[in-house]
Protein backbone atom coordinates (compact mmCIF):
# COMPACT_ATOMS: atom_id res chain seq x y z
CA UNK A 1 0.00 0.00 0.00
CA UNK A 2 1.49 3.32 -1.07
CA UNK A 3 1.79 6.06 1.55
CA UNK A 4 0.67 9.54 0.53
CA UNK A 5 1.44 12.60 2.62
CA UNK A 6 -1.01 15.51 2.32
CA UNK A 7 0.57 18.91 2.98
CA UNK A 8 -2.48 21.19 2.99
CA UNK A 9 -3.46 23.83 5.56
CA UNK A 10 -7.20 23.78 4.78
CA UNK A 11 -8.41 21.35 7.50
CA UNK A 12 -11.69 20.40 5.81
CA UNK A 13 -10.07 19.87 2.42
CA UNK A 14 -7.19 17.73 3.72
CA UNK A 15 -9.54 15.56 5.80
CA UNK A 16 -11.81 14.99 2.80
CA UNK A 17 -8.79 14.21 0.66
CA UNK A 18 -7.41 11.80 3.27
CA UNK A 19 -10.72 9.90 3.46
CA UNK A 20 -10.95 9.81 -0.33
CA UNK A 21 -7.42 8.40 -0.72
CA UNK A 22 -7.98 5.80 2.01
CA UNK A 23 -11.16 4.62 0.29
CA UNK A 24 -9.18 4.20 -2.92
CA UNK A 25 -6.52 1.96 -1.45
CA UNK A 26 -3.84 4.38 -0.26
CA UNK A 27 -2.40 4.94 3.20
CA UNK A 28 -2.77 8.67 3.80
CA UNK A 29 -1.16 11.00 6.33
CA UNK A 30 -1.75 14.68 6.94
CA UNK A 31 0.82 17.27 7.96
CA UNK A 32 -0.95 19.39 10.58
CA UNK A 33 1.97 21.32 12.09
CA UNK A 34 3.70 23.73 9.72
CA UNK A 35 6.59 24.60 11.99
CA UNK A 36 9.66 23.17 10.28
CA UNK A 37 7.54 21.30 7.68
CA UNK A 38 10.54 20.06 5.68
CA UNK A 39 11.88 17.83 8.45
CA UNK A 40 8.38 16.55 9.24
CA UNK A 41 7.86 15.67 5.57
CA UNK A 42 11.12 13.71 5.56
CA UNK A 43 10.24 11.84 8.78
CA UNK A 44 7.04 10.43 7.25
CA UNK A 45 8.95 8.76 4.39
CA UNK A 46 5.96 8.86 2.00
CA UNK A 47 5.80 7.31 -1.46
CA UNK A 48 4.21 10.52 -2.79
CA UNK A 49 3.47 14.01 -1.48
CA UNK A 50 0.47 16.20 -2.33
CA UNK A 51 1.86 19.66 -1.66
CA UNK A 52 -0.17 22.86 -1.51
CA UNK A 53 1.56 26.02 -2.73
CA UNK A 54 -0.05 28.40 -0.22
CA UNK A 55 0.94 27.31 3.28
CA UNK A 56 1.19 29.18 6.61
CA UNK A 57 4.69 30.54 7.33
CA UNK A 58 6.09 29.01 4.14
CA UNK A 59 5.65 28.55 0.42
CA UNK A 60 5.09 25.14 -1.16
CA UNK A 61 7.35 25.93 -4.10
CA UNK A 62 10.20 26.89 -1.74
CA UNK A 63 9.66 23.67 0.24
CA UNK A 64 9.80 21.67 -2.98
CA UNK A 65 13.03 23.40 -4.03
CA UNK A 66 14.68 22.67 -0.67
CA UNK A 67 13.39 19.09 -0.56
CA UNK A 68 14.83 18.34 -4.01
CA UNK A 69 18.33 18.95 -2.62
CA UNK A 70 18.09 15.67 -0.73
CA UNK A 71 15.04 13.71 -1.90
CA UNK A 72 13.47 12.52 -5.15
CA UNK A 73 10.12 11.48 -3.64
CA UNK A 74 7.32 12.21 -6.16
CA UNK A 75 5.42 15.46 -5.57
CA UNK A 76 2.14 16.67 -7.05
CA UNK A 77 1.53 20.37 -6.44
CA UNK A 78 -1.96 21.48 -5.42
CA UNK A 79 -3.00 25.10 -5.84
CA UNK A 80 -6.03 27.35 -6.18
CA UNK A 81 -3.95 29.74 -8.28
CA UNK A 82 -4.29 28.88 -11.94
CA UNK A 83 -1.29 30.70 -13.36
CA UNK A 84 1.38 29.56 -15.79
CA UNK A 85 4.06 31.12 -13.58
CA UNK A 86 3.22 28.80 -10.66
CA UNK A 87 3.08 25.78 -12.93
CA UNK A 88 6.42 26.60 -14.58
CA UNK A 89 8.06 27.28 -11.21
CA UNK A 90 6.72 24.06 -9.71
CA UNK A 91 7.94 21.96 -12.62
CA UNK A 92 11.29 23.78 -12.66
CA UNK A 93 11.80 23.06 -8.95
CA UNK A 94 11.12 19.36 -9.52
CA UNK A 95 7.36 18.74 -9.22
CA UNK A 96 6.17 15.57 -10.94
CA UNK A 97 2.75 17.02 -11.71
CA UNK A 98 0.55 20.05 -11.00
CA UNK A 99 -3.21 20.26 -10.47
CA UNK A 100 -5.47 23.20 -9.67
CA UNK A 101 -8.37 23.34 -7.22
CA UNK A 102 -11.16 22.50 -7.33
CA UNK A 103 -9.99 19.28 -8.95
CA UNK A 104 -11.90 16.33 -10.30
CA UNK A 105 -11.28 13.48 -7.77
CA UNK A 106 -11.06 10.86 -10.51
CA UNK A 107 -8.55 12.97 -12.42
CA UNK A 108 -6.46 13.41 -9.27
CA UNK A 109 -6.44 9.62 -8.76
CA UNK A 110 -5.27 9.10 -12.32
CA UNK A 111 -2.49 11.66 -11.87
CA UNK A 112 -1.38 9.93 -8.64
CA UNK A 113 -1.42 6.50 -10.31
CA UNK A 114 0.58 7.81 -13.28
CA UNK A 115 3.25 9.43 -11.10
CA UNK A 116 3.59 6.37 -8.85
CA UNK A 117 3.81 4.12 -11.88
CA UNK A 118 6.62 6.20 -13.38
CA UNK A 119 8.56 6.52 -10.14
CA UNK A 120 8.03 3.15 -8.52
CA UNK A 121 7.82 1.14 -11.75
CA UNK A 122 4.45 -0.29 -10.73
CA UNK A 123 3.86 -3.66 -12.36
CA UNK A 124 1.41 -3.92 -15.23
CA UNK A 125 0.43 -7.35 -13.86
CA UNK A 126 -2.63 -7.66 -11.60
CA UNK A 127 -4.18 -10.76 -10.09
CA UNK A 128 -7.81 -11.56 -9.34
CA UNK A 129 -8.59 -14.94 -7.81
CA UNK A 130 -6.48 -17.28 -9.98
CA UNK A 131 -6.51 -14.95 -12.98
CA UNK A 132 -3.46 -13.03 -14.19
CA UNK A 133 -4.31 -9.68 -15.77
CA UNK A 134 -1.64 -8.22 -18.05
CA UNK A 135 -2.65 -4.59 -18.45
CA UNK A 136 0.09 -3.78 -20.95
CA UNK A 137 -0.77 -6.70 -23.24
CA UNK A 138 -4.52 -6.34 -22.68
CA UNK A 139 -4.95 -9.99 -21.74
CA UNK A 140 -6.37 -12.15 -18.96
CA UNK A 141 -4.95 -15.61 -18.32
CA UNK A 142 -6.49 -18.47 -16.35
CA UNK A 143 -5.30 -22.07 -16.42
CA UNK A 144 -3.55 -21.61 -19.79
CA UNK A 145 -6.64 -19.96 -21.27
CA UNK A 146 -5.79 -16.48 -22.51
CA UNK A 147 -8.29 -13.88 -23.68
CA UNK A 148 -7.73 -10.51 -25.29
CA UNK A 149 -9.77 -7.59 -23.94
CA UNK A 150 -10.53 -4.32 -25.67
CA UNK A 151 -9.10 -1.12 -24.16
CA UNK A 152 -12.38 -0.20 -22.48
CA UNK A 153 -12.99 -3.75 -21.23
CA UNK A 154 -9.51 -3.78 -19.67
CA UNK A 155 -9.98 -0.35 -18.09
CA UNK A 156 -13.30 -1.43 -16.58
CA UNK A 157 -11.80 -4.69 -15.26
CA UNK A 158 -8.75 -2.94 -13.74
CA UNK A 159 -10.98 -0.35 -12.06
CA UNK A 160 -13.23 -3.06 -10.62
CA UNK A 161 -10.24 -5.12 -9.42
CA UNK A 162 -8.74 -2.06 -7.72
CA UNK A 163 -12.10 -1.51 -5.98
CA UNK A 164 -12.98 -5.16 -5.39
CA UNK A 165 -15.76 -5.65 -2.87
CA UNK A 166 -16.97 -2.05 -3.17
CA UNK A 167 -19.86 -0.77 -5.25
CA UNK A 168 -18.66 1.27 -8.23
CA UNK A 169 -21.22 3.61 -9.76
CA UNK A 170 -21.82 3.92 -13.49
CA UNK A 171 -20.78 7.57 -13.29
CA UNK A 172 -17.45 6.56 -11.72
CA UNK A 173 -16.75 4.14 -14.55
CA UNK A 174 -17.75 6.62 -17.24
CA UNK A 175 -15.60 9.33 -15.66
CA UNK A 176 -12.71 6.87 -15.46
CA UNK A 177 -13.03 5.96 -19.13
CA UNK A 178 -13.57 9.60 -20.13
CA UNK A 179 -10.40 10.66 -18.30
CA UNK A 180 -8.58 7.97 -20.24
CA UNK A 181 -9.49 9.90 -23.40
CA UNK A 182 -12.29 7.59 -24.55
CA UNK A 183 -15.80 8.94 -25.05
CA UNK A 184 -18.21 6.63 -23.26
CA UNK A 185 -21.95 7.18 -22.96
CA UNK A 186 -24.39 5.21 -20.84
CA UNK A 187 -25.25 2.70 -23.57
CA UNK A 188 -21.59 2.15 -24.49
CA UNK A 189 -20.77 1.36 -20.86
CA UNK A 190 -23.57 -1.24 -20.72
CA UNK A 191 -22.29 -2.89 -23.90
CA UNK A 192 -18.72 -3.03 -22.55
CA UNK A 193 -19.82 -4.45 -19.19
CA UNK A 194 -21.82 -7.17 -20.94
CA UNK A 195 -18.91 -8.02 -23.24
CA UNK A 196 -16.53 -8.17 -20.27
CA UNK A 197 -18.90 -10.50 -18.42
CA UNK A 198 -19.12 -12.71 -21.49
CA UNK A 199 -15.34 -12.96 -21.84
CA UNK A 200 -14.85 -13.71 -18.15
CA UNK A 201 -17.45 -16.48 -18.47
CA UNK A 202 -15.32 -18.04 -21.24
CA UNK A 203 -12.60 -18.74 -18.67
CA UNK A 204 -15.02 -19.96 -16.02
CA UNK A 205 -15.64 -16.75 -14.09
CA UNK A 206 -19.42 -16.64 -13.97
CA UNK A 207 -21.43 -13.89 -12.28
CA UNK A 208 -18.38 -12.22 -10.71
CA UNK A 209 -19.58 -8.74 -11.75
CA UNK A 210 -22.91 -8.11 -10.05
CA UNK A 211 -25.30 -5.29 -10.87
CA UNK A 212 -26.62 -3.50 -7.82
CA UNK A 213 -29.79 -1.89 -9.11
CA UNK A 214 -29.78 1.87 -8.71
CA UNK A 215 -26.22 1.81 -7.33
CA UNK A 216 -23.78 0.36 -9.86
CA UNK A 217 -21.54 -2.70 -10.05
CA UNK A 218 -19.48 -4.78 -7.64
CA UNK A 219 -16.72 -7.27 -8.34
CA UNK A 220 -17.11 -10.22 -5.98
Amino acid sequence: MFKILIVEDDIELREELSIFLTKNGYESYCLEDFQDPLSKMEQRKPDLILLDINLPNCNGEFLLKEMRKQSNVPVIMLTSRNTEVDEVLSMTYGADDYITKPYNPTLLLLRIEAVLKRYHHVSHILTYQDVTINVEKGTVLREKQELILSKNEMRILVYLVNHQGAIVTRDELMNHLWDNMEFVDDNTLTVNINRLRGKLSEIGLYHVIETRRGLGYILL
